[in-house]
């Protein structure tokens, strides 16, 4: 909000300089005539941006208290609201600095224990996988989509609950990963499709996303789809349709909030796009 903000009044400032610009130049043309007229257009132009100015400063100084004051209230609210829980985050394809940096900031001051991340690989390396599950029943995947889709939901529930199949396909299902898995307490889920993936492509990445989030939500731990603001495309109809609930503005404290309630068990779609249910659940959910 706060940089919405600032820039609607820089942009504003830029609008006026260029339209007197513009209109000084074309009354030197125009000669005598309009000289009185120039008079009084530079008077009002500069009074507009003496305005412009002010308000940049007003909403500078507003954001600067709007700021301090999320700062000062954020770990008031969220300290120790998930005490010892085990969280982990999985990203389908990419797993973009801001957000890490997001979610890592949410639960600061939660209590919360962040044991494991996760990044599926995209393209999906299918030969990978089938060569590592050649002594299993998930051998022919690479050519039987239906145990693409088996593999994907076996490894979202162990993912949550414990088991092999993760660090049996660990080397071919993720291009990144650290700490453990389960069991979970709950799930946090990040979406970053790489560009350039042809459609054959995308759609067994669609797959294998849907079925390892299948397997998560069958667990009946919480599990929650974020993005920031900016996030373009956005994944939320995704998420939604998967039976997730979900926070779209993880960059701002009123997302931080919504994450830690949604890890704590509250449902519904919650932040400041059109796919939202809400900005915030209700703050029973935190304890408060």
């Amino acid at each position: 909000m706060g940089y919405s903000a600032r820039y609607h009044a820089t942009s504003l400032i830029a609008v006026f300089l260029a339209l007197a610009v513009g209109i000084l130049i074309g009354a030197e043309f125009g000669g005598g005539a309009l000289t009185e007229t120039r008079k009084n257009l530079e008077q009002s132009l500069v009074g507009n941006l003496q305005d412009a100015r002010s308000r940049a400063d007003d909403l500078s100084g507003e954001l600067g208290r709007a700021n301090e004051f999320d700062e000062k209230v954020y770990p008031v609210l969220t300290r120790e609201r998930l005490l010892g829980k085990r969280i982990a985050v999985i990203a389908m394809g990419g797993l973009p600095s801001e957000i890490t940096s997001s979610v890592e900031e949410a639960l600061g001051p939660t209590g919360a224990k962040l044991v494991g991340v996760g990044v599926v690989r995209e393209p999906v390396d299918t030969s990978g996988l089938a060569a590592d599950l050649a002594e299993t029943r998930f051998a022919e995947l690479r050519t039987e989509p239906e145990q693409l889709t088996e593999l994907g939901v076996g490894v979202g529930r162990q993912i949550v609950i414990g088991g092999t199949l993760p660090e049996l396909v660990r080397g071919q299902l993720f291009s990144r990963a650290s700490g453990e898995f389960g069991p979970l307490d709950a799930v946090i889920i990040v979406r970053s499709q790489p560009e350039g993936m042809g459609p054959v492509q995308r759609s067994t990445a669609n797959q294998l996303e849907t079925a390892i989030l299948k397997g998560m939500t069958a667990t009946r731990v919480p599990a929650v789809g974020v993005e920031s603001t900016g996030t373009e495309p956005s994944s939320i109809s995704f998420f939604q349709s998967n039976d997730l609930s979900t926070v779209d503005d993880i960059d701002n404290t009123a997302g931080k909030v919504a994450l830690v309630a949604a890890l704590n068990g509250a449902e519904g779609s919650f932040g400041v796009k059109g796919s939202a249910d809400r900005l915030l659940p209700d703050l029973l959910a935190l304890g408060v």
